[in-house]
């Protein structure tokens, strides 16, 4: 009886998993519904997956969770388009089910039916996907196989294809390599902050080729990876190999990020382009001061209670621990002596306080009440601070100028038992000025807070010869508290990806698809004219503010000059987009963008590097219900930023804050609902 109801349960379960991806949404016109970007009718959806070109139909499969709209139980969502812009929701395509997640992976047509998955003559469409092993966390690459085109799945009975005993082995792309007649795998050791690169000829055995990284920004775990070729300024002689990484932690900027890396890769191996990072060293100076502690002769005065410190510092990282970077000399201190669920603290002898800072290297999980360093004065705590989830040390700063010739001491506690419970720290230093932290040096892909998980189709006609991708339209900080209903998450708009050169560099560009041109209504334009200080001008005559495409260009003899656009306006209401030529770099404003409030990680400001081509500055922005992309000087430089804000606060305006420019041209396009 007991296994009958346990079986009835898993039917049910089952198909419920099946149709509910399939019921119809209201009228998808709901608050913040983006109007052209791809979101489920309902539920949960983060990372895209398997995008695949077949016989006329762009698939998109997806992260999708069908029985709740936040992360878990994740399956495999389905969506099928003839045009990139208008989609036709499908069942879920690959469930959970048995005690398994289906977690992030790709898609491939194989042509030559060389995993004999095939009938007939036409090629089977196969999926390789992480599955989760809900009992142990256990990460392994799975495979499932369609046989009419992408409408039905099933999964191998061999799997899994790929175990290598791991909870952090994850998110396969796979290619097809002609020049050495093999599939490649491209899958993440995501806590070691590496890329593992397997071959197969039949896609059910793989053997392990070679590894890449640690390299550009590591603060974060490497997730979702992704390997292409593209021709360099568009010269099909010249082929350079992109490899695709995104990091998602605290400790990167933002939350979740994508960075990339350019090289060549033979079959076997991804080799990276000598100089391609060089450019984006990280220029910020060590900080200066009398060293209080550095821990290279012991523990000293410190006196520690519990398991968690051992009884002197660490050389490193501990066993089971992932690789420890950014402290100085031989020796830190490590709470992990015992792994996450040792307990303890350590706390130094009493100090004068003689200058205005305290500077200090700081790693491990983020808990300001489990896991923090605090400052200690009569006994009392007056300042703290914790880590951002990251191996890797970095500076932190403590203003102590109203504190000058007290007495002091500096505790470490760790009363965190779960993951990422251990906290780490070295060189504290007693200084004049504050310590800024380090920059990774990184090629990133989005300097946006909303660009995460990026996956780009396989299968796309020679004849179109794009490189296409989209990425989750959301950041890891507050997904799951988007103020969105009955859905969460949207995609980017697909992007066509280029390698170009840029300051002498090869760098990547992207820029919207050409297909969104069908979307376009009612046009606003202005003609040239200068644009002085203090000066705003109103956009007026747009009917629907909220699904707008803006482009605009600029020329500017004035390089302190800071201009720019104010969109969805009204009473303390405006998201501004900003242009700061004395810095060379651009922002997006959002703290008084709407709805912030709903996460304290989602007001704020974003920067990006943005510097001008022979004087001139071309503008391209996509503003749909709930976000925004834009495009500087043809995708040189993206940001994508959500947004929420009162649809009944519809002014859209042009500001110059500081000296003159000369506006060129201004085009502003209402775009049509592929969904209504």
């Amino acid at each position: 009886m007991k296994h009958a109801l346990r079986y009835l349960f898993f039917l049910l379960s089952f198909v419920q998993i099946i149709f509910s991806c399939n019921e119809p949404a209201k009228n998808y016109d709901e608050p913040f519904r983006p109007q052209f970007h791809f979101s489920p009718q309902k539920n949960w959806m983060n990372d895209p997956n398997g995008l695949v070109y077949f016989d006329g139909e762009y698939h998109l499969f997806y992260q999708y969770n069908p029985l709740g709209d936040r992360w878990g139980h994740m399956s495999w969502g389905h969506a099928v388009s003839k045009d990139l812009l208008h989609w036709e929701h499908l069942p879920v395509a690959i469930p959970e089910e048995n005690g398994s997640m289906i977690y992030s992976g790709s898609a491939v047509v194989d042509w030559q039916n060389s995993s004999g998955f095939g009938k007939g003559d036409v090629p089977p469409m196969v999926a390789v996907y992480t599955g989760r092993r809900n009992s142990d966390d256990r990460q392994t690459q799975c495979l499932a196989y369609s046989n009419d085109h992408g409408r039905t799945w099933t999964k191998y009975d061999g799997n899994p294809v790929l175990d290598i005993q791991s909870n952090n082995f994850r998110d396969p792309k796979v290619l097809w390599h002609d020049p050495t007649s093999k599939w490649i795998m491209v899958v993440s050791m995501a806590a070691e902050r590496k890329i593992r690169f397997y071959g197969s000829h039949n896609l059910k055995e793989w053997n392990l080729l070679s590894e890449f990284g640690p390299a550009g920004a590591v603060a974060g775990i490497w997730e979702c990876p992704d390997l292409f070729q593209l021709p360099f300024d568009g010269n099909p002689d010249s082929i350079k190999w992109v490899l695709e990484v995104d990091l998602g932690s605290k400790a990167v900027a933002g939350g979740s990020g994508g960075q990339y890396f350019v090289g060549d890769f033979d079959g076997e191996k991804f080799t990276l382009d000598p100089h391609f990072l060089e450019a984006f060293k990280d220029e910020t100076k060590e900080p200066e001061g009398i060293v209080f502690e550095s821990f290279e002769n012991g523990y000293g005065s410190w006196k520690t209670e519990g398991d968690a410190f051992g009884s002197e510092p660490a050389k490193g990282a501990f066993s089971y621990q992932n690789p420890v970077s950014g402290f100085y000399g031989q020796k830190l201190i490590n709470s992990y002596n015992g792994g996450d669920k040792a307990t303890g603290k350590i706390i130094s002898g009493t100090f004068k306080i003689t200058k205005p800072y305290i500077n200090f290297l700081i790693g491990g999980g983020n808990d300001p009440e489990k896991l923090f360093l605090s400052l200690l004065i009569n006994g009392k705590t007056v300042l703290s601070a914790t880590g951002d989830e990251s191996e890797s040390l970095n500076w932190k700063a403590w203003n102590v100028a109203d504190f000058i010739g007290e007495e002091a001491s500096i505790e470490v506690v760790d009363k965190h038992t779960g993951i990422w419970g251990y906290i780490m720290l070295d060189q504290i230093l007693f200084s004049d000025a504050p310590a800024l932290p380090r920059q990774e040096s990184a090629a990133w892909l989005d300097y946006g807070k909303d660009f995460y998980a990026v996956a780009s189709w396989s299968g796309i006609p020679e004849n179109d010869g794009r490189h296409l991708w989209i990425g989750w339209m959301s950041n890891w900080q507050y997904g799951q508290d988007v103020p969105t209903s009955p859905w969460r998450s949207a995609f980017s708009v697909p992007r066509k990806v280029s390698l170009k050169k840029i300051n002498g560099q090869i760098r990547l560009a992207q820029q919207p698809i050409e297909e969104l041109h069908n979307l376009r209504s009612e046009k606003t334009t202005m003609q040239s004219q200068i644009l002085s200080a203090s000066k705003v001008i109103d956009l007026s005559g747009i009917k629907n503010p909220s699904q707008l495409e803006i482009k605009a260009e600029f020329e500017v003899a004035d390089t302190s000059a800071e201009f720019g656009f104010e969109l969805m306006c009204g009473e303390d209401q405006l998201t501004r987009v900003g242009f700061d030529l004395q810095r060379n770099t651009m922002y997006v404003d959002r703290t008084r963008s709407g709805k912030v409030d709903f996460h304290k990680d989602f007001p704020g400001v974003q920067t990006a590097p943005t510097t001008l081509k022979n004087g001139q500055l071309a503008v391209h922005i996509l503003m749909d219900k709930g976000s925004l992309e834009i495009f500087i000087n043809d995708g040189e430089t993206v940001m994508t930023e959500l947004i929420f804000p009162d649809p009944q606060k519809k002014e859209q305006r042009l500001f110059v804050k500081k000296g003159s420019v000369k506006l060129k041209s201004l085009d502003v396009w209402q775009l049509k609902s592929t969904w209504n």
